[in-house]
C-alpha cells in the first residue's frame, strides 16, 4: 500500500516527481491502457533484457520479489518476455537491482531522455 511508512521512506524526497497511477488488477490496467507496449521481466523468459528495443512510452512489469509475474499472463505474452543473463544456479535477483538493471538498459536505449547525463563536481571544477 502506498500510503505505509516503509514505502513511502524508500521514495523519500521523490514522491512529488512522479506520476501515481493505481489499478485493481491486471485487466484494469489493460483496460485503461489497451494499446501499451509492455516488456515483462521474468527468469523465465527466452530473451535477454538486451535483445529487445525499449520504445520512450513503453512499460516494464515486474512482478513480486516472491512469486514473479504469474505465468497466466506470461503465456500470453512471451514475445515481450525478457531475463536478466544469470548465473544456472541463481534463483533470481533481488527485485530492486532487477529494476535497476532492465530500466537503465531502456533509458540507455533511449539516450537517457529527459535526464541529466553530465554531473558537477561540489567544490572544484573539471578540467577542460
Amino acid at each position: 500500500m502506498l500510503t505505509d511508512k516503509t514505502v513511502k521512506r524508500a521514495g523519500m524526497d521523490y514522491w512529488d516527481k512522479l506520476e501515481v497511477f493505481r489499478y485493481d488488477d491486471w485487466e484494469d490496467f489493460k483496460a485503461k491502457n489497451p494499446n501499451a507496449k509492455i516488456y515483462m521481466a521474468t527468469t523465465k523468459a527466452k530473451r535477454t533484457h538486451t535483445e529487445v528495443h525499449y520504445e520512450p512510452d513503453c512499460y516494464i512489469m515486474f512482478g513480486k520479489e516472491s512469486a514473479g509475474i504469474p505465468e497466466e499472463i506470461l503465456v500470453d505474452n512471451e514475445e515481450n518476455c525478457v531475463r536478466i543473463p544469470m548465473g544456472h544456479d541463481i534463483r533470481s535477483l533481488n527485485l530492486s537491482n532487477s529494476v535497476a538493471i532492465v530500466l537503465y538498459e531502456a533509458l540507455r536505449q533511449n539516450d537517457f531522455l529527459g535526464l541529466e547525463t553530465e554531473g558537477n563536481l561540489h567544490r572544484l571544477n573539471w578540467k577542460e
